[in-house]
């Protein structure tokens, strides 16, 4: 029997969060029924869960940053990275096919001891112009992506440096840690694979008051968005799925 994926999701928000998991399955290829989807902010994750009973990890974005300090985030908040982290122990150790999207790379670089911080390389809701590194052009995960592309990203806090053991995949002018991988199956992005105009448009109307941007620049945003040539990254998704969901 094909093992399922395991989708974690953070958003509070149900419309964010349906619209993010419909992206995952349709950018995926995904059928419903192989997914193990947990809304982290709902429900924690099961007592019996066991990593190799699933085929990867796929993390959402959410609106927390790992870089507050505690008493600057919401019991929610803190107990979904608790959750969260608490699996990271385990997919480093086994290698466990993973794929952290935006809060992710939060994620993985502070369970590997990476400065997260939002000290620079905060991008606003937008687009970035990504670029493969040297590393990046040889990832399977990468195949089949322009050697330069345009992702949607929108986050307070980035890596400042490449945690230890990492390979460097793909960089921004903006922010230079936009897609890591450690050992050989363990991925997290800065941007936003899933991501496509229409579902930005709903996140930011979303979190137009959550401060990502000031919120009378959010018709702006969305007719950027609407404008955007934003493909490339879903494949990033599709690899993932295709190569370890035999």
């Amino acid at each position: 029997m094909t093992k399922p994926f395991l989708v974690l999701q953070l958003r509070p928000e149900t419309d964010a969060a349906d619209d993010e998991f419909t992206a995952i399955l349709r950018k995926g290829g995904l059928a419903s029924d192989r997914v193990h989807r947990v809304r982290l902010d709902q429900q924690p994750l099961p007592g019996d869960l066991r990593l190799a009973d699933h085929a990867g990890v796929i993390v959402g974005g959410g609106p927390g940053c790992v870089s507050d300090a505690p008493d600057e985030k919401s019991p929610v908040e803190a107990r979904i990275e608790d959750q969260v982290l608490s699996l990271m122990p385990g997919i480093i150790a086994t290698d466990t096919p993973f794929l952290g999207c935006c809060y992710g790379i939060g994620i993985l670089g502070k369970h590997l001891g990476a400065d997260v911080s939002k000290r620079a390389h905060g991008e606003p809701v937008g687009t970035a112009d990504c670029a493969l590194t040297e590393d990046g052009t040889n990832d399977p995960l990468l195949a089949g992506v322009p050697e330069r592309f345009t992702a949607f990203v929108g986050h307070k806090e980035a890596l400042q440096n490449l945690p230890e053991g990492a390979a460097h995949l793909v960089s921004s002018p903006t922010c230079p840690f936009q897609m890591v991988r450690h050992g050989r199956h363990v991925y997290a992005t800065q941007f936003h694979p899933e991501a496509d105009a229409a579902g930005f448009e709903t996140r930011i109307r979303i979190y137009r008051h959550k401060g990502y941007f000031a919120p009378e620049t959010a018709d702006d945003l969305i007719a950027m968005c609407r404008a955007a040539d934003v493909s490339a990254p879903e494949r990033i998704l599709r690899n993932f799925i295709a190569r370890y969901g035999g």
